[in-house]
């Protein structure tokens, strides 16, 4: 299985906490929409007798392209790769673009599956984080959303300054009030060079403290896993058979090709990344060259990241394959480093698999490091 990202690199405007790649000019829209296409062809040996599972926009705001422009670019996958029967396509949405009409036009397209950047349901929220859509916007698009689509997620942030968690318990309740069958919530984080990161170090704005953080991340853990919704991944939860195959595949270490400025792409032993800057992606493309940087991962490189991805995922690590995959030295430092932890009731072994245990999973990230192996 492997997969095609296509990243757009246009917002409306920029949000407050958001650190991606994206230009709030959409002056270079049809050009971009041309490399684009341009690098979906100028990549097609990267998948040469591979299936493509899954195709992914996202972004950036790629519900600012018109239904004609997605199925564009998405006839050009096509054309170029081998792509399953039953492949799953998602675009990524705001709740401003999602109009009845334009939810009812994308239906009828390729796209199969919405991600829907819900984020909050409180005003207060949105405002703080300068989300281009409102409370209404978001009620009324999932009202009509679940209308045509049978597959849609939406995504919630918990720890944003200033909100209680009543106020987060009544957002998850409005969340499951429309009945979809997948939830992508994220923690807050302040990340540098932010609106948000100014705010708060100019008092502006407080920083939510890390104890209610996590306080709010174990209510979302209960009321989800309460209403049948199985945390398949630290930040996703999904009904059965509603798992994102995107991201899932992803996270067990598939390939993918990213497409676009700042994307990534991955082919089990390389990590590339594309030019982050819009200008000059375009040119490159047009001058037939590909604006990508390539690393080659380390066997430490790829046991960490194993380590990392796994420990977030119900899955868990799995010893023969550390085994199997990167020796009896690696299986040997694994166990080593996981003893204390195990000792703490913070990991635990189950049918040769490492897991974190049900308490411990918002510490998931931070265990993970303690076990990487930076020296052979």
């Amino acid at each position: 299985m492997s997969g095609i990202y296509i990243h757009i690199p246009f917002c409306k405007q920029a949000c407050h906490y958001c650190n991606f790649h994206f230009s709030t000019s959409l002056k270079k829209k049809e050009e971009m929409i041309d490399a684009l296409i341009s690098e979906v062809e100028m990549r097609k040996n990267d998948f040469k007798n591979v299936t493509v599972e899954t195709i992914y926009f996202g972004g950036g705001t790629p519900s600012l392209l018109s239904s004609e422009e997605i199925k564009k670019i998405i006839d050009s996958v096509y054309k170029n790769y081998k792509v399953s029967d039953t492949p799953e396509i998602t675009l990524e949405a705001n709740p401003d673009d999602l109009t009845n009409s334009r939810i009812i036009e994308i239906s009828k397209s390729p796209v199969n599956r919405l991600s829907i950047g819900i984020q909050s349901f409180l005003e207060k929220d949105l405002k703080l984080m300068n989300r281009a859509h409102n409370t209404s916007e978001a009620h009324s698009c999932l009202e009509e959303a679940v209308k045509h689509f049978d597959n849609i997620s939406l995504d919630l942030i918990y720890g944003i300054p200033g909100t209680t968690s009543q106020e987060w318990i009544e957002n998850i309740d409005t969340a499951l009030s429309f009945g979809v069958k997948h939830i992508s919530s994220y923690a807050l984080v302040v990340e540098p060079k932010t609106a948000l990161k100014s705010f708060i170090d100019k008092g502006v704005i407080k920083n939510t403290p890390d104890e209610l953080v996590e306080e709010q991340f174990h209510i979302l853990v209960e009321k989800l896993e309460a209403n049948n919704y199985e945390h398949y991944e630290l930040s996703s939860f999904g009904k059965a058979g509603y798992f994102s195959r995107n991201n899932t595949a992803y996270w067990q270490g598939k390939h993918y090709i990213g497409i676009g400025p700042s994307a990534h792409s991955f082919n089990g032993k390389q990590r590339g990344w594309n030019v982050e800057n819009n200008t000059k992606y375009i040119k490159a493309i047009q001058n037939n060259e590909l604006p990508i940087e390539m690393e080659t991962l380390s066997l430490n490189d790829q046991y960490n990241e194993y380590i990392m991805i796994s420990l977030r995922m119900a899955w868990g690590v799995s010893i023969k394959k550390v085994r199997e995959d990167f020796g009896i030295t690696f299986e040997s430092y694994l166990l080593k480093h996981s003893q204390k932890h195990i000792n703490e009731h913070l990991l635990y072994i189950e049918d040769e698999t490492l897991k974190v245990t049900k308490n411990s999973k918002f510490l998931s990230d931070g265990i993970a490091s303690d076990l990487f192996k930076i020296d052979l």
